[in-house]
Order: C-alpha cells, then sequence, then structure tokens
C-alpha cells in the first residue's frame, strides 16, 4: 500500500489508498477512517470513504493545507488493518422473481446458468459494503461472483422500486428509495434501507457485511414487500 494525496477542493483532498478494488482493502480502509477522525477532530468537516479512497473534507478556517497533509501523513503512519468482522452483519430478504426482477432471464443467458442457479450463488456469498452514495441509504456491495458480473443497461430505467436488488458489473445493491437506476433487477427486498429517524439515517455502513436470503412471496409480503410488478410502477 503506498497512499496518495490528491487535492479535489481548496478544503478538500482525496487520500487513495489502493488501486484495486478488493474486500481486503476493507479493513485499511477503516482503520484509516478511525486514524482520521482522531487526527482532524473538530476540525473535520466529513469523511467519505469509498472502495479505495477516503475523501477528507476539512475546515479551512481551522486549518491550513499543509497542516491538513500533515495530519493525514500523521494518521497513515504505521497503520496497521483492523481485525476483520468490525461491521455489523445484515441478511437482507429478497424475493427472486421476474415480476420485480427482469434481469434474472438476462444473467441466466449471459451466464449459461439456471435462473435458480443465478439465484443461488447471488444469495450464497456475504458481501462486503464498500461504500454509501448515489442515493440516501445505497450500498455498494462486492464481489459478486464473476459468472454473475453483468454491465449496467444502456438505457437507465425512469423508475425503479424502492427494494429493488441489482447487479452492476461486480457490484451489488438494493434500491432505498424510488428513483432512476440502470442496474440488473433481479428481486426486491421488503427492509428498510434508509430511515430519517434511525441513527445514520442508513441500515447499512461501509465495513459491514450483508447476506441476501431468497424467500418466497409469502414471506416477502409478511414481512411488508410490495410485490407490485416492476412495469406497473413505471
Amino acid at each position: 500500500m503506498k497512499p496518495r494525496i490528491e487535492v479535489v477542493a481548496i478544503d478538500c483532498l482525496m487520500v487513495r489508498l489502493f488501486d484495486v478494488i478488493a474486500e481486503a482493502n476493507m479493513p485499511w480502509m477503516l482503520a484509516a477512517t478511525q486514524r482520521l477522525r482522531a487526527g482532524f477532530g473538530a476540525a473535520l468537516v466529513d469523511l467519505v470513504p469509498s472502495y479505495t479512497t477516503l475523501m477528507v473534507h476539512y475546515d479551512l478556517t481551522a486549518l491550513s493545507p499543509a497542516r491538513a497533509r500533515e495530519l493525514i501523513d500523521q494518521a497513515l503512519t504505521d497503520l496497521q488493518p483492523q481485525a476483520q468482522g468490525s461491521g455489523q452483519c445484515h441478511v437482507l430478504p429478497v424475493w427472486y422473481d421476474l415480476s420485480v426482477g427482469p434481469e434474472l432471464t438476462l444473467l441466466s443467458q449471459r451466464s449459461g446458468l439456471s435462473v435458480s442457479d443465478v439465484i443461488r450463488r447471488h444469495s450464497a456469498h456475504e458481501y462486503q459494503v464498500f461504500a454509501l452514495g448515489f442515493a440516501p441509504g445505497f450500498a455498494f456491495m462486492g464481489l459478486v461472483d464473476e459468472i454473475l458480473a453483468t454491465p449496467r443497461l444502456n438505457t437507465p430505467r425512469k423508475r425503479v422500486a424502492a427494494g429493488s436488488v441489482g447487479i452492476a458489473e461486480r457490484q451489488t445493491a438494493a434500491y432505498p428509495v424510488v428513483s432512476p437506476g440502470g442496474w440488473n433487477l433481479i428481486g426486491r427486498t421488503p427492509a428498510k434501507l434508509f430511515d430519517r429517524e434511525r441513527d445514520g439515517y442508513s441500515l447499512m455502513q461501509p465495513g459491514d457485511t450483508v447476506r441476501f436470503e431468497a424467500v418466497d412471496h409469502a414471506e416477502f409480503i409478511k414481512l411488508g414487500g410490495d410485490d407490485t410488478p416492476l412495469e406497473a410502477q413505471a
């Protein structure tokens, strides 16, 4: 690991820890996050972790750019990764069905797997939450089985239902709110992913892990899921 500091704005620096996305990055990212929060203290405006970078937004009235760089260097000196499993593990029930996951057929055709095998492979892995973005509570997770990796849709949908579970390349995610989106949809979860009354708003945070658990239609409805077909919600 050879960290690099890049200028984003007059009061914002990007700390690039890695060049390649990997699940093994996260313990280092979490350790760096903890060190940077402690080092900047009240001068930290925001700290945004992603797959390979940490964006440090600091109070320019409290710190000079040179001092901010010094604090980053100090925070990364002798950095050690956090222990695995330091985040929460979330189990999200998912109803995998063509009415709410129309790209199940596409993934089956691309991979050469049956639809049931696509579902089995997607729900067999425990995914790392790398970052939050795009929409409130939208957690970018990975890495999906390579055989399931599928490019985003050429034309994004104007409306994707809340709870929709999708795949884009080797990422997977669940839409927390109704929004446009171009991910390949394979199912829907009844879980409430974003809640203004929840501390931190988002159900998931970087460093957490997620496992998708296939449920039948009856269980999905019992858990409060909305089974309105995607086409009917457009």
